[in-house]
């Protein structure tokens, strides 16, 4: 993979746009982590006609505030990233949250979008569709050929009813609504709460605090060997704007890097990128989750896209961001 000397100087370079640059785009969810990165991808493109609006400004739970908001905006083309999205210990605590709340909001956005005609329209699902041990790396049709993971199990179940849903507009109507289906993501606005955030952010958190208390060791979760795939966000803005021009099957497609690392080295990459020297202590009595997890995203990569981001790079600019962002005053 290519390695660009800086992460957000080539975006906007992956195809040449095909959408009107008038068109109105509405980004669902664009303080969050897929969202911002999106907007900051469309906004290096040249649009300027972008739609956002803050959760106290629409409650995309509310179906008629969200079937008003379309009605007064008309947009042309929606990009889906808003969820509520967290890591494990949020997913096993709180379930009936993560699959009611995200139902309510992709119903409602796709209900909208289709009776507002909207032209085409892009909904985000996860990785955790998946089931837990489907076949590796995993192709988009190990869909519901297993069981799911238990620990974000209700998530998992409302991004396939969204995705289900999608493919139920494009076939009963016609719409041009399409899945993307990212692998791990990371990047700026990420969620680095320890008690709802993904691994990566979470660990970012814990080697910089123990880094700067003086710690001598710092706790991981698991063994450290379950085997993952992260890609930076803005490469998935990008691969989602290359999609929102060139995609238009109902069948999901994947978003991933193309290759994987364990746990356990993530954390000594981490460490090493936040300057920690002390030891790490793999609690073995948390739960691992699913042991591995790699994408097959040959589709994506022979239609001409491809990531940019290395992992060192990206975790460096990340830590760097957080710095400035989120651990300010902790330092």
């Amino acid at each position: 993979m290519r390695k660009r000397s800086s992460i957000f100087a080539m975006a906007g370079t992956t195809c040449q746009s095909v959408v009107n640059k008038s068109d109105v785009i509405y980004v669902a969810g664009h303080r969050g982590l897929v969202g911002s990165a999106i907007v900051r991808r469309l906004e290096l493109g040249g649009f300027s006609n972008i739609v956002v609006r803050g959760r106290s400004e629409l409650d995309l739970t509310d179906s008629g505030s969200v079937g008003a908001f379309f009605d007064e905006t008309s947009p042309d083309r929606v990009f889906l990233a808003a969820a509520r999205v967290g890591g494990i210990a949020a997913n096993d605590a709180y379930p009936v949250e993560f699959l009611l709340e995200n139902l309510k909001i992709q119903n409602n956005v796709l209900e909208h979008a289709h009776r507002s005609g909207v032209g085409k329209l892009l909904f985000l699902g996860s990785s955790c569709i998946y089931p837990r041990m489907a076949p590796q790396p995993i192709a988009e049709n190990s869909l519901l050929t297993g069981p799911l993971e238990k620990t974000n199990q209700a998530y998992a179940i409302a991004k396939i009813a969204g995705l289900k849903l999608v493919e139920a507009y494009h076939t009963q109507y016609s719409r041009e609504f399409i899945s993307a289906m990212p692998t791990n993501l990371y990047g700026p606005h990420d969620n680095f709460d320890l008690e709802t955030s993904h691994v990566l952010p979470a660990l970012l958190r814990k080697f910089h605090e123990a880094k700067t208390a003086g710690a001598d060791s710092v706790e991981v979760w698991g063994t450290g060997k379950p085997l993952r795939e992260f890609l930076h966000v803005d490469d998935l803005a990008d691969a989602c704007v290359f999609l929102m021009d060139n995609y238009s099957e109902p069948e999901l497609i994947n978003v991933g890097y193309g290759d994987e690392i364990s746990i356990g080295n993530l954390a000594r990459l981490i460490a090493a990128t936040v300057g920690f020297g002390g030891t790490l202590e793999f609690n073995t009595s948390r739960p691992d989750g699913t042991p591995r997890k790699l994408m097959d995203s040959s589709r994506l990569f022979a239609m001409g896209w491809k990531p940019s981001v290395t992992l060192e790079d990206g975790i460096a600019s990340t830590y760097s961001w957080a710095l400035d962002h989120e651990f300010a005053g902790n330092s």
